[in-house]
């Protein structure tokens, strides 16, 4: 068992400052997690209590059946691979992988062995008589990896690991990384993976699991869909998605005895009918309303979606720029005043070019997939 678990785990510093504030979390033997958030959060910081650089203030920290709060990190069965890579430049890069091993005392055989099976998953075995310093950032990233696979941890631990690559190594690397924990898993060995990043992208593509922070604490644990399609939050609800959800302060009011959204002063959308009736107690409230930009179209391309179940509202507002991103584009635009962004496929947007900057346009909600959240620093979604 390398399931992990954090009971109440707190780190207040000897200045009083308090970075993590009871966080509750299990991660379940097997399991990819990932920690995301911005910076300061505390992310780091908490995976590297687990690893034991870093001291416990209070609660309890489990690694399987142990309590770890106590013990060092070599001894509480992790493997961490940082975001430095760490490597040695005197030693190739056999010798890297094998020094924890022959640390270890343990047999050349054995060493051999494990350090070609790593070799192996990571497609680098033409790279062991290599020095650190003639290998490109991708390859030193995957002897990291390495070093930590050959040690056969009961939990693997990545803090930002691809954060020093390019945009197209950090991309490959990710597959790699991804594959390589199901490779791992599927063989029975050990593959409880904690990984830490600030990019969504690596969060929502790598995570089976996504623990997303905000200054020490947990705002909602879920597997990316639901993260995405159900941010238990606002906060969630804007960290999550690229480009990011809209979310502006509107009102709820009463619209032929129906709850609906007042956007600024005179723009009514409307509510579907599961909407109104969980927002019924809401009227004349303040509130925040959230749409992605996916959920933006042109009323053409609305029409073409609507159902029977379907609340489309229209709303009329000045283009400031429109980006042709291939296939699909994005347009930014203003409702009295609030600034919108639009993804729209770039066979639905014939009409919009950047020639229409300034032009007054009508926009159609897919009000279904919006969400309202209440208006407080909670921002708790009330639409779930």
């Amino acid at each position: 068992m390398a399931n992990v678990s954090l009971q109440k785990i707190r780190k207040i510093y000897p200045n009083g400052f308090e970075a993590v504030h009871g966080v509750d979390l299990d991660v379940r033997d097997g399991e990819f997690m990932v920690f995301v958030g911005p910076s300061g959060c505390a992310k780091s910081t908490i995976l590297r209590m687990v690893a034991g650089l870093e001291q416990i203030s209070d609660g309890q920290l489990s690694i399987g059946e142990t309590v770890v709060n106590k013990l060092p990190p070599k001894q509480r069965g992790i493997g961490m691979v940082f975001q430095n890579y760490a490597l040695y430049p005197h030693m190739k890069v056999f010798d890297n992988m094998a020094l924890g091993l022959k640390l270890a005392h343990v047999p050349k055989d054995e060493i051999k062995k494990r350090v070609m099976h790593a070799a192996e998953l990571l497609e680098m075995v033409n790279l062991l008589d290599r020095y650190p310093k003639q290998l490109s950032g991708g390859q030193a990233q995957r002897v990291a990896v390495g070093r930590c696979i050959v040690k056969r941890p009961e939990v693997f631990l990545f803090d930002e690991p691809l954060s020093n690559l390019d945009a197209k190594l950090r991309a490959s690397m990710r597959v790699r990384i991804t594959e390589l924990h199901r490779e791992l898993r599927n063989a029975g060995q050990p593959s409880t993976a904690i990984y830490v990043t600030h990019d969504q992208v690596e969060a929502m593509t790598m995570g089976e699991r996504i623990c997303v922070l905000k200054e020490g604490t947990i705002q909602q644990v879920d597997v990316p869909t639901s993260l995405y399609e159900r941010p238990a939050n606002a906060f969630v609800a804007g960290f999550i998605g690229s480009p990011e959800m809209n979310i502006h302060s509107a009102t709820i009011v009463a619209n032929d005895g129906t709850p609906a959204l007042l956007l600024g002063e005179q723009t009514l959308l409307t509510l579907p009918k599961n909407y109104a009736e969980k927002l019924s107690g809401h009227i004349g409230q303040k509130v925040r309303f959230g749409i992605r930009p996916e959920h933006i179209a042109t009323p053409e391309s609305a029409a073409l979606r609507r159902n029977e179940n379907s609340v489309i509202a229209e709303a009329i507002g000045p283009v400031r720029l429109v980006e042709h991103m291939g296939n699909e584009v994005y347009v930014y635009f203003d409702i009295e005043g609030l600034s919108f962004t639009a993804r729209i496929p770039t066979d639905d947007s014939r009409m919009l070019d950047d020639s229409m900057r300034g032009t007054p346009f009508r926009f159609s909600f897919i009000m279904e997939r919006t969400h309202v959240f209440a208006d407080g620093e909670a921002g708790i979604n009330l639409t779930l």
